[in-house]
């Protein structure tokens, strides 16, 4: 699902939304995650999961041209982290795919 199609989805589901509206919902709800998560704060939404901010520490690297190596240097990266009920969701859609009719039958 792209950012449009949550656009869409928002506008057709709340009648009372304009496109517009909903747009401007999305964006407004997306700024203020970056944004809390550039201050390092976390970030959970109940029942879908939580945000945080992980270091990943310096380390040596090759660069893969010459073979010389590198220090690549600490970076902070954002990390999701699921919720049991999406797991759950996830799980229960992913055995009900793989399933086929002849394995209910037996």
């Amino acid at each position: 699902m792209t950012r449009s199609d949550l656009v869409a989805r928002l506008a057709e589901r709340f009648g009372q939304l304009t496109q517009r509206d909903a747009e401007f919902a999305v964006k407004t709800i997306l700024d203020a995650m970056s944004e809390a998560l550039a201050k390092g704060h976390r970030i959970e939404i109940r029942g879908f999961g939580s945000f945080s901010i992980s270091r990943r520490p310096p380390r040596m690297g090759r660069n893969p041209r010459s073979g010389e190596q590198v220090l690549i240097p600490e970076k902070l990266v954002p990390h999701f982290k699921p919720g049991k009920a999406l797991r759950e969701a996830v799980d229960a859609r992913e055995a009900s795919d793989t399933q086929s009719p002849e394995a209910g039958a037996q």
